[in-house]
């Protein structure tokens, strides 16, 4: 088993493509796909009221950073990763990991596992 079967993670992109990739890929995992949420508002609201287990997060939604959800998250102990299609973009890779898009996979599932196994 992959570890992620049972799972509740939280989908945060704008994108829509993206967005089923990742959905798909977690639901293939075993995971419950919480959203995906396309606007900071519905992130926000998921964020702050879903029971989750971990989160993948674009950096930001329609230009916008998604800090206040990051923040919504840390305020609950929850695990997440950041996606983004910029190179270079610096974040605190100790306060949450940083893949780029296109996401690999393996990469993602690893990332999350990790997170979950060590919750900060």
């Amino acid at each position: 088993m992959n570890g992620l079967a049972g799972k509740r993670i939280l989908v945060v992109e704008d994108e829509f493509f993206i967005a089923e990739m990742t959905s798909e890929m977690l639901t293939d995992w075993g995971a419950t796909v919480v959203g995906p949420a396309y606007t900071l508002a519905e992130a926000k609201e998921l964020a702050e009221n879903r029971e989750l287990d971990a989160a993948v997060l674009d950096m930001n939604l329609h230009g916008d950073p998604v800090d206040a959800i990051a923040d919504a998250l840390n305020a609950r102990g929850v695990p997440f990763v950041y996606v983004t299609g910029y190179a270079g973009v610096g974040t605190d890779p100790v306060a949450a990991p940083v893949l780029g898009k296109p996401i690999d996979g393996e990469e993602l599932r690893v990332v999350l596992l990790s997170l979950m196994a060590n919750p900060a």
